[in-house]
């Protein structure tokens, strides 16, 4: 397959940001890059405009940056209790994954903010109560530290009593047919 060179108008997150210059098969330059101004073919005009597009990469970078850090911040004061499920020894029915602290995270910033929940770097669920601290990555320099509560809800419960539990059903006698003829008797 022939290859050609482009250089990137925008991030493309499956070939690199914008200014870069990267190979790629020519049928994809020619049919989808190019055409609809992700890319510019390699010229000497082209290479002039290299510098520019270099400035607006740094600028945005520079501006995702900063809304990481400052929502690191946020994420950082904040103190999330989460309810999980128990039985009455304590031991989980369910856990806590990455997508409940993002809903949880989410409610708590006033639903302006809205993190993946594959930002969030969870090992495994939680299924323990108690505090845990998780780390969830903003930007490849920027990882906030979410300080998660986790209480008991089945422990406080009260149990259910079943009033019904030694009563039993009347059948009437007779099979099939009988209970046919007492429901159109009815």
């Amino acid at each position: 397959m022939p290859t050609t060179e482009v250089i990137l108008t925008e991030k493309i997150e499956s070939l690199a940001s914008e200014g870069d210059v990267v190979k790629v098969k020519a049928g994809y330059a020619r049919n989808y890059l190019i055409p609809r101004g992700k890319a510019l073919e390699v010229t000497p005009a082209t290479l002039k405009r290299l510098a520019a597009l270099k400035a607006k990469r740094a600028e945005r970078e520079a501006k995702e940056l900063n809304e990481a850090e400052e929502l690191s911040r946020r994420i950082n004061k904040l103190k999330i209790t989460v309810e999980l499920e128990t039985g009455e020894q304590g031991k989980a029915f369910g856990s806590i994954t990455a997508a409940d602290l993002a809903e949880k995270i989410k409610a708590e910033l006033g639903g302006k903010v809205e993190i993946d929940r594959h930002r969030i770097q969870l090992e495994k669920p939680i299924k323990d109560t108690g505090a845990h601290e998780v780390p969830i990555k903003l930007h490849h320099d920027v990882i906030a530290k979410l300080n998660v509560n986790v209480k008991a809800k089945g422990a406080d419960a009260p149990k259910e009593t079943k009033e019904e539990e030694g009563k039993t059903e009347e059948k009437p006698a007779g099979g099939y047919k009988a209970k046919v003829k007492a429901k159109h008797s009815k």
